[in-house]
């Protein structure tokens, strides 16, 4: 888990962080006729650069809505100005993680820079049907594509077709996110017509997780009816890659929140690792042994680069029938 390099190259934004709503580095477009309001979401934490290539790719590319609107935000421009490869952790916020703000108690209360930056989103975060929010991995791993609880987000995860590895969770204890905000986070019979996703695209440094935003990206907004199929081959010729062998579904059973910084695993993990037998030891939380619930538990995105009290180091999950 040590020694990682970032490979990707910081993206030029400059050219279009204004925006053209009032709201620094939000995009919005109408077409005028009816349709889905779909909303895609970069640079939550600052250090999360392939969110920030794709957007600046579908507005260079002069992407539009065919039907419906198209609302592009980069999110969290204070960290991303902070950004340095060689101490990347150090930019994923300047007070604290944006993506856990989103619950009327934190809003209200604007003490933090992220807690005033997620109230300048709100209106249009309100205002979207359809979510995506683009995100990476403190560590190297395979795309995740995270539906939270709902069957309905599930289900496009599934029309989506990629990345191959779809985790069912109900996100963290120490905040809720922006995929679960209003609207998005209501039982399906109450908001039938909102869908929100969250793709982490790999480790934050790799040149592929540019390739996985690119490509999710693309799948929802065709899906979304925003953009068509044949205008996204010819807007974005290569951002669209060959579909997995199948999807795999990972339903979170729960997880470890670190009690202090001095949590440690007691082996190297990677994410998605099975581990074959309950109560297998793999961490010390404070002087509290973890061990894994269950047998065959897979290892959701472990990681200890940001581990303080009451962050979430690992997620234990299940694999079920698609």
């Amino acid at each position: 888990m040590k020694g990682l390099q970032f490979e990707l190259a910081l993206p030029d934004i400059s050219a279009w962080r204004a925006g053209n709503t009032g709201t620094e580095g939000v995009w919005h477009f109408d077409s005028g006729l009816p349709g889905c309001h779909a909303m895609v979401t970069a640079l939550v934490h600052g250090n999360e650069l392939c969110g920030a290539w794709t957007l600046k790719g579908l507005l260079q590319a002069g992407v539009r809505p065919a039907r419906g609107r198209l609302t592009l935000a980069f999110c969290n421009l204070a960290a991303f100005d902070r950004f340095d490869p060689a101490a990347f952790d150090a930019s994923r916020f300047v007070d604290e993680d944006l993506n856990r703000q989103w619950s009327a108690e934190r809003l209200a209360d604007g003490c933090t820079l992220e807690r005033r930056r997620a109230l300048e989103l709100l209106p249009f975060v309100q205002r979207a049907d359809w979510l995506l929010d683009l995100h990476s991995m403190h560590e190297r791993g395979d795309a995740l594509l995270l539906t939270g609880l709902h069957a309905r987000n599930l289900e496009l995860a599934k029309k989506l077709g990629a990345p191959k590895h779809v985790v069912v969770d109900e996100g963290h204890k120490d905040g809720t996110r922006l995929r679960d905000f209003g609207r998005f986070g209501l039982p399906d019979a109450h908001a039938s017509d909102t869908r929100s996703l969250l793709v982490e695209c790999g480790f934050h440094g790799e040149e592929a997780s540019r390739e996985v935003a690119q490509d999710v990206s693309v799948r929802f907004l065709v899906a979304s009816e925003v953009i068509d199929a044949a205008t996204a081959a010819h807007a974005l010729p290569g951002w669209r890659r060959t579909d997995p062998d199948r999807q795999r579904v990972l339903r979170v059973t729960g997880g470890v929140t670190a009690r202090s910084s001095a949590f440690r695993f007691l082996d190297s993990y990677e994410g998605l690792q099975v581990i074959e037998r309950a109560g297998t030891p793999i961490g010390d939380n404070d002087g509290d042994l973890v061990t894994t619930p269950y047998d065959h538990c897979v290892l959701v995105m472990p990681s200890v680069r940001q581990a303080r009290a009451g962050v979430t180091v690992v997620r234990f999950a299940r694999e079920e029938p698609l």
